[in-house]
């Protein structure tokens, strides 16, 4: 089987870090047509360098990195520094990017990519705020259909919210950006905090990336030293979850995965639960099922992936 077509739509964060790398260090299984950045947990600014600074650490200087939406689709921009670091990448020191940013705007690469690979083949793989996807099918609503599927990392219904008490911060940042996707028609896979939150970087596991010896792993080793302190501190957990690299271990192992296909809904309007993902786990409405909400998956199974992925870095 030839490897999947994906574009990564990220804000990188750490644990966006972790998921291009996983992504870029799997050729067999992925091919990565491009990174467009978009506004999220720290301004655009700071997500395209970080792209870049991230494919220069895999050594995938060939990589075309993309600049895209600055701000939500109605919204101010929401930025979490409280976890991520000034940077968005606070932890390891690592140089700035010599590889250049494209000058085409994101939005233009992917409705361009879209409308030139053939339909069904290009999945989107966005792990920050839907803005830049949105922004998109808004303007040229004929690649909707072309799209093969969405895999994304947002949302939460068990574990409810991590940045208001029932939002996850992706969807909350640009909930109606959210809203259009969700309602777009494409085939999505959800990737919530009801099951990154079990992808915990325990001592044992960072201390796997550390000894892989390489200035991947440690650089890993050190961004999940750093923005473990967060979660640990806020949680009680024993480390800090990944939640992105869930999005690109699930294009390589599926099998790691468990969810449900049901309906997810995205409130826009109420300032008590703005951003909520209302997913209807239970069925007990007729609203027609449009996203597959993953729910658990083997831990271990998907830390030795990307231990070993990352090692090939």
């Amino acid at each position: 089987m030839s490897p999947r077509k994906i574009i990564i739509d990220t804000d990188p964060g750490q644990d966006d870090a972790v998921a291009i790398l996983l992504a870029l260090a799997s050729p067999e299984d992925i091919d990565v047509l491009g990174i467009t950045a978009v506004a999220g947990n720290v301004p655009l600014a700071l997500t395209q360098k970080n792209a870049r600074i991230i494919c220069e650490l895999a050594g995938k200087t060939e990589t075309k990195v993309y600049s895209g939406c600055d701000v939500p689709l109605s919204r101010k921009l929401v930025t979490a520094e409280h976890v991520h670091g000034k940077t968005g990448l606070d932890g390891p020191t690592l140089p700035d990017p010599t590889m250049p940013l494209q000058d085409q705007h994101a939005v233009d690469f992917i409705i361009d990519t879209l409308r030139n690979e053939d339909a069904g083949t290009v999945t989107l793989c966005p792990l920050g705020p839907l803005t830049n996807l949105a922004t998109a099918f808004n303007k040229a609503p004929d690649i909707v259909e072309k799209v093969q599927e969405i895999v994304l990392m947002g949302g939460a219904y068990f574990e409810v919210g991590n940045i208001t008490p029932a939002a996850e911060f992706n969807i909350y940042v640009d909930p109606e950006a959210a809203d259009v996707v969700f309602k777009s028609g494409v085939p999505i896979v959800v990737m919530p905090l009801d099951v990154t939150h079990k992808t915990l970087v325990t001592k044992p596991r960072n201390d796997a990336f550390r000894a892989i010896d390489t200035s991947v792993g440690i650089a890993v080793a050190e961004m999940t030293d750093f923005f473990e302190r967060f979660d640990k501190e806020k949680y009680g957990s024993a480390g800090a979850p990944l939640h992105d690299p869930c999005v690109t271990a699930y294009l390589i192992a599926p099998e790691l995965f468990k969810g449900r296909h049901v309906n997810v809904e995205i409130e826009t309007q109420s300032d008590l639960t703005l951003g909520m993902t209302v997913a209807d786990w239970w069925g007990v409405t007729d609203r027609a099922p449009n996203a597959l909400f993953v729910g658990d998956l083997d831990a271990d199974g998907f830390f030795s992936l990307l231990t070993e992925r990352l090692a090939r870095l």
